[in-house]
């Protein structure tokens, strides 16, 4: 093509558009060009100007691309077409961070599928992952983070590049690709820091609602009145106007997440008059029990409520009574606390299983020997817990059943009851033996713990001792 040709099209509107395009092609190919003469590299950042004009461009070659290599030379339009789709090949590819929900029916696989991704590859991911963690865990509503690669226009997946699974906050497994272009699994775990915290108040209402008034976290709440099930009756020894107090460790992650909390280092409750304190101690055998600044333990043997429903009421007490069933006076030899359905029946103390079978009038029934001296049993029950049989040995605060109402029961509750030398007694006046006390080594380590805590915490600690003066002094 010559001067005079060129100066032709100029001049003719039909072919203005493609003349236009031709310079704007030209001049990107220049500066493209002489890019690559000064630089080893090329940018790949498009400024806005520049941006508009591979859209001329790509418009003028999707308008008369078959058109123009009538008028331009075939290098010119091929170059044209080879920097327009190197410059916009980069605009095809697009990152995508993206949060899936399980849903009920969902497993990894299927989840990877639905991304894109093909069968094969989607179970080398999952023999992967489970090495470390076991995929069929995963539960409905649990989330995982998924990175990929994809293709703007076509909509379609390039590459899978990373999944992050967090089961529990803290920790996370994640899958992506080496060098070697190959999938890897690896665990990322926090390391947890132990905070310790304190809270104190008054009881007004439940003592569970009390304490979270303050802040404590349900579980801990829940392990404060495990401690105090064997010497308080929170049914009855409780009064509005009672005092909680609390020492306790919650492990958190560097950036401050709770991600569970810890043991209760001091537990104390003021009832009335009486204060009853406790304080956590571990032997070098890794035995936990509670004790008071003396270090007599306050653990009983038997427990006078073995249940997690801690609240229920006595629905028939011990001893005479008239049966709602069988319609007349009798002695009633334990004591029946109304619960619902489901609720868990704990062991009241260490020992052995003697019976565990459904027993008559009492239903589902489980005796335990304790000791040489105390047994209990438990009727009525809706099922027991896996394992229950005569010969196993349970410990003080495991489940082993549910309340229910089997046998002759008019509703769901525990009838409970405490054998004495083979007598059955009042289960809410027996005065079983205490733990076992600290001594010699253990109690001089225990004592070194107390006065550690007590200078952690002076402010609660020298609120305490005030009290005390003044009642003293009164």
């Amino acid at each position: 093509m010559n001067l005079q040709q060129l100066i032709k099209i100029d001049f003719n509107p039909r072919n203005k558009h493609r003349l236009l395009a031709l310079g704007y092609a030209t001049a990107v190919t220049f500066a493209f060009i002489l890019s690559l003469t000064n630089n080893n590299s090329v940018n790949a950042s498009v400024s806005r100007t520049d941006k508009f004009d591979y859209i001329m461009m790509e418009n003028s070659i999707q308008d008369g691309v078959a058109g123009a290599e009538t008028i331009y030379p075939e290098s010119s339009v091929e170059n044209i077409k080879s920097l327009y789709e190197m410059v916009n090949y980069g605009n095809r590819e697009k990152t995508v961070e993206s949060e899936i929900e399980i849903s009920k029916g969902d497993t990894l696989i299927s989840i990877l599928s639905d991304l894109g991704l093909e069968y094969n590859e989607a179970h080398d991911i999952y023999l992967k992952l489970k090495k470390l963690y076991d995929p069929r865990s995963l539960r409905v509503g649990q989330k995982i983070s998924v990175t990929t690669t994809v293709d703007s226009r076509e909509n379609t997946l390039l590459s899978l590049d990373n999944i992050t699974i967090t089961p529990s906050l803290g920790k996370r497994y994640v899958i992506e690709k080496n060098e070697a272009e190959e999938y890897v699994a690896r665990v990322e775990q926090d390391e947890l820091i132990e905070e310790v915290n304190s809270a104190s108040g008054d009881i007004s209402g439940t003592l569970s609602a009390s304490m979270q008034k303050q802040g404590v976290p349900s579980r801990v709440v829940a392990n404060f009145i495990n401690i105090f099930s064997y010497s308080v009756d929170f049914r009855r020894d409780l009064r509005k106007g009672d005092k909680f107090e609390i020492i306790y460790e919650n492990k958190i992650t560097p950036n401050g997440e709770t991600v569970k909390s810890g043991d209760i280092l001091y537990a104390a409750l003021q009832l009335r008059k009486d204060k009853i304190a406790l304080y956590r101690f571990k032997d070098k055998n890794g035995n936990v029990d509670y004790y008071n600044e003396k270090g007599y333990a306050m653990k009983k043997t038997l427990d006078r409520k073995p249940m997690s429903f801690k609240q229920a009421r006595i629905s028939s007490p011990f001893g005479r009574r008239f049966h709602p069933i069988l319609r007349s006076y009798r002695v009633h030899w334990g004591v029946d606390y109304a619960a619902p359905k489901g609720t868990l029946v704990y062991a009241a103390g260490d020992g052995v299983i003697q019976m565990a079978k459904y027993n008559g009038g009492y239903g589902n029934f489980i005796k335990i020997r304790h000791n040489s001296e105390y047994s209990t049993a438990y009727g009525h029950m809706w099922k027991f817990a896996k394992g229950m049989r005569p010969g196993v040995r349970v410990k003080q605060g495991q489940v082993i059943g549910y309340v229910g109402s089997t046998g002759r029961s008019t509703g769901p509750h525990l009838h409970y009851e405490v054998l004495q030398n083979g007598k059955r007694v009042n289960p809410l006046k027996i005065k079983a033996a205490a733990g076992e006390n600290l001594s010699g080594k253990k109690l001089a380590s225990f004592k070194k713990n107390v006065a550690a805590l007590k200078e952690s915490h002076k402010s609660m600690f020298a609120s305490a001792d005030k009290k005390k003066l003044a009642s003293a002094e009164k």
